[in-house]
């Protein structure tokens, strides 16, 4: 993966290249933690050669897996960064299209790129997560 800030002012913003074999989840992460990102969103369009998204099940209170082992385009990825236990976090949804112009989407877990990832990521503030009993997740908290 490439980076390149794009501006300073009003929280950073961010260019990040993603090629062939990337894989979308560790480099954000990786990316958060060597920049010391505290909060931040992102949006992303480009393509993967497989993904494996999640369904977050109410009843079982845990994530239900929908691996995709073939080319897919990725029309949105849209997320967030935030801190849980001092560390980045990255929440990301997906929609993917599919060869016969069907869709696919969820939450991402991981994703190989192929042939690329545009990411356009504006940080700024502190955000942190903080485990709801109630969802059973680490949900950003407000306060």
């Amino acid at each position: 993966m490439k980076a390149k800030q794009l501006t300073s002012s009003g929280g950073p913003s961010h260019a990040l290249i993603f090629e062939t074999g990337d894989e979308v989840i560790a480099g954000l992460t990786d990316f958060a933690t060597r920049e010391e990102i505290e909060a931040a969103h992102f949006t992303a369009i480009g393509a993967f050669s497989s993904a494996v998204l999640a369904y977050f099940d109410w009843e079982s209170k845990d994530y239900v897996k929908i691996p995709l082992g073939e080319q897919v385009e990725v029309l949105i990825l849209a997320g967030d960064i935030a801190l849980k236990d001092g560390k980045p976090v990255v929440h990301a949804h997906v929609v993917l299209g599919r060869r016969d112009g069907t869709t696919r989407g969820g939450h991402l877990l991981s994703a190989q790129v192929r042939p690329t990832l545009e990411v356009a990521l504006t940080t700024g503030g502190a955000l942190r997560k903080r485990f709801d009993p109630v969802s059973g997740l680490a949900l950003i908290a407000a306060d």
